[in-house]
């Protein structure tokens, strides 16, 4: 019960590389562990064995003559004599290399998943910051500051690892006109990306030639025909615009091409669709019909553009498309309002939206500031 070793068997002093003679009625059973078993086997093992009169399964480290420690597993029962004293401990010992190699292999792999999990997220962020950057490219960084005009725009990424197709801009003609664009390109990705990009400066480059949307739309679906052909084509929804300053108030021609109604909010409470219906979607026909309109923004009117993401937006139990109507009369009950206002407005609504909206949205308003 000392712990000295009474019987050992060739197993075990094959694995030790001992001699019985040098174990049998000299050692204990702890001066073959390693320091750190000896100490764990006297604070902790003997006494629960002493205890519970049986452990099993014990994991320690024994010595061998030539060096390497050597895993085991250790399961002791104490055997007692007819009163019930304990005479002597049966201890079994189990070789758990193979077990310690596996265990120290599944450390390796769990390291190696956890840095590969790492290294992803890293790459994740990466990738990011990356495709922020891209569509930052396609947008303007900032809207001019226009005397008597009130400008504001927002762009709403739905996934930050999918570069969107939405795109607008509004620049200068000259000292009393303006122009101005907004659309919806189809698909996402890199495609839509290139795609955004040469629609933007195809219209801008348009737009600087020559001043009527109409036109402009028709330059545009030439050159995506040009461009995309074959069993590939690309198209987009857009309206294009121009507006003049006379006086306090902004004369707008607008075109569209399959693109949603362009809003406008009076200074007087109500609101209001351009109907711009027939327009034909952008890079689709070579006879494509784009339908123009015009109106007049007077101080306090404001005129949104916007694309699909946001009447396309789920909402309710069944998730019903959010539709024309819906925005409709959430102008109305936000009219009169200044371009930043309304932005401001709309952009809370796409908060609202949560998981129903799933799709890019763009928006750009134009007004005339309120007479004070």
């Amino acid at each position: 019960m000392d712990g000295t070793i009474a019987k050992i068997n060739a197993t075990l002093l094959g694995w030790l590389g001992l001699s019985r003679e040098d174990v049998v009625g000299r050692k204990r059973f702890s001066d073959l562990l390693t320091v750190g078993g000896r100490l764990y086997h006297e604070t902790h093992f003997a006494p629960l064995l002493r205890m519970q009169g049986h452990l099993g399964g014990v994991a320690l480290e024994m010595r061998t003559a030539a060096g390497p420690r050597l895993p085991v597993l250790v399961t002791s029962t104490l055997k007692r004599g007819a009163d019930g004293e304990p005479l002597l401990i049966r201890t079994t010992v189990f070789d758990a290399t193979d077990r310690r190699a596996y265990e120290q292999e599944l450390l390796r792999a769990r390291r190696a998943a956890d840095e590969a999990r790492e290294q992803a997220e890293a790459d994740r962020v990466q990738l990011r910051e990356a495709l922020a950057v891209l569509q930052r490219s396609l947008l303007p960084d900032t809207l001019p500051d226009l005397p008597g005009v009130e400008t504001a725009g927002y762009y709403h990424t739905a996934s930050p690892m999918e570069l969107g197709g939405d795109f607008y801009d509004l620049f200068p003609l000259d000292d009393t006109r303006t122009a101005f664009f907004l659309g919806d390109v189809c698909g996402k990705g890199p495609q839509a990306a290139a795609l955004t990009s040469i629609t933007r400066y195809t219209l801008r480059a348009a737009m600087i030639q020559d001043a009527d949307p109409v036109d402009d739309l028709r330059i545009l679906n030439r050159a995506l025909l040009e461009r995309y052909t074959g069993d590939d084509p690309r198209y987009c929804t857009a309206v294009a615009g121009v507006f003049e300053r006379v006086g306090d108030t902004l004369r707008v021609r607008l075109a569209s091409g399959g693109h949603p109604p362009a809003l406008v909010l009076r200074a007087d409470g109500t609101a209001e669709y351009l109907s711009t219906r027939g327009g034909m979607l952008v890079g689709v026909l070579p006879t494509a019909q784009f339908v123009g309109v015009s109106t007049v923004l007077r101080p306090g009117d404001t005129l949104l553009l916007y694309t699909d993401g946001l009447t396309e937006a789920r909402v309710g139990r069944d998730r019903q498309l959010y539709g024309y109507d819906a925005l409709l009369s959430f102008a109305a009950a936000r009219a009169p309002a200044g371009s930043r206002a309304l932005v401001d407005a709309v952009t809370g609504l796409l908060r609202y939206f949560g998981d129903g909206l799933d799709d890019d949205t763009a928006l750009l308003a134009i007004g005339v500031p309120a007479a004070s």
